[in-house]
């Protein structure tokens, strides 16, 4: 069999790794909710070809990293930074692994107003949505501990948003197939899923054997951004345009959007306009089929 395969390539680690954490500021708390998952690139190749675990880091081992740096990193609290942070633990630690890919998913937490004036809770909290910010970090270690590379992209997945008016669809190709009927003003709704992917950068070596003194450079969480809408495709456009314009170290934006349907309810059986739409006001959510608009647009 050996004359058939070879290992191509290799790569392992921890998924799911659940962890909450609460910063304590006197009376203030301030919470965040990850999903880790922690792969591990480098000289690994004889585990799988000659059952060898000498280097092999335990997954279990990865875990337990994962906690600790959640207790006593200073980048907590900011997803993109604390991947970079695990990462380049690992791979400072650990001179036979090269590369480690850390995806962090942020869950939502939102602090709980209250009293008459609203002021913010210094310790309530609510999941006021099903949203999650997410952080990808690529810590490339090849070229040599001193050289390490950080490519870093984060984002949000699974953003419902909706406008009752402000929308529309017109002008596109009419022909033999085309049953849609142009509107200048519809719902628009869709689910947003946004990457965004900032310019790569070196990391400095930590210098102390805990790895706590690293230095991660500002990584802005850009918004979705919004606008009139003349068509799915041109909101893209102009929300990746606004956060390559006002997050300098964004280098491209990618967008996934689908179309949640409305469809207004035909009443005129019984008398009663349901249908124009200054008059629409009863619709009947379509969830399939749908559209799905994506692209992607970058700094020049």
């Amino acid at each position: 069999m050996s004359e058939l395969s070879y290992l191509s390539s290799a790569r392992y680690g921890k998924d799911a790794v659940r962890v909450f954490r609460v910063v304590r500021e006197g009376a203030i708390h301030t919470i965040v909710e990850y999903n880790v998952k922690v792969l591990l690139e480098g000289d690994i190749n004889v585990s799988y070809t000659e059952a060898d675990n000498r280097v092999v880091v335990a997954t279990d081992s990865m875990k337990n990293i994962t906690y600790y740096l959640a207790k006593v990193s200073p980048h907590i609290l900011v997803p993109e930074r604390f991947a970079v942070h695990l990462g380049t633990h690992i791979v400072s630690k650990y001179a036979h692994i090269h590369k480690a890919f850390v995806e962090i998913e942020q869950l939502r937490w939102s602090r709980i107003s209250v009293g008459k004036d609203g002021k913010p809770h210094p310790h309530s909290f609510i999941r006021d949505g099903e949203e999650k910010r997410t952080a990808k970090a690529e810590i490339d270690a090849t070229a040599g501990k001193d050289k390490i590379q950080a490519h870093v992209s984060a984002g949000i997945n699974d953003l419902l948003v909706l406008k009752s008016t402000g929308s529309s669809f017109t002008s596109f190709i009419r022909d033999e197939y085309t049953l849609l009927k142009e509107v200048d003003d519809r719902i628009f709704s869709t689910s947003v899923d946004l990457n965004y992917t900032f310019a790569s950068f070196s990391v400095p070596p930590p210098k102390d054997e805990k790895k706590l003194d690293l230095i991660v450079p500002a990584l802005d969480q850009a918004e979705p951004g919004k606008d009139e809408s003349a068509s799915v495709q041109a909101t893209l456009y102009k929300m990746g345009q606004r956060i390559i314009a006002e997050n300098a170290g964004v280098q491209s934006v990618s967008y996934a959007l689908p179309n949640k349907h409305y469809i207004p309810v035909d009443l005129n059986y019984i008398g009663i306009d349901n249908l124009t739409p200054a008059k629409a006001e009863v619709f009947q959510p379509v969830a399939a089929p749908s559209g799905l608009i994506t692209a992607t647009v970058s700094r020049k």
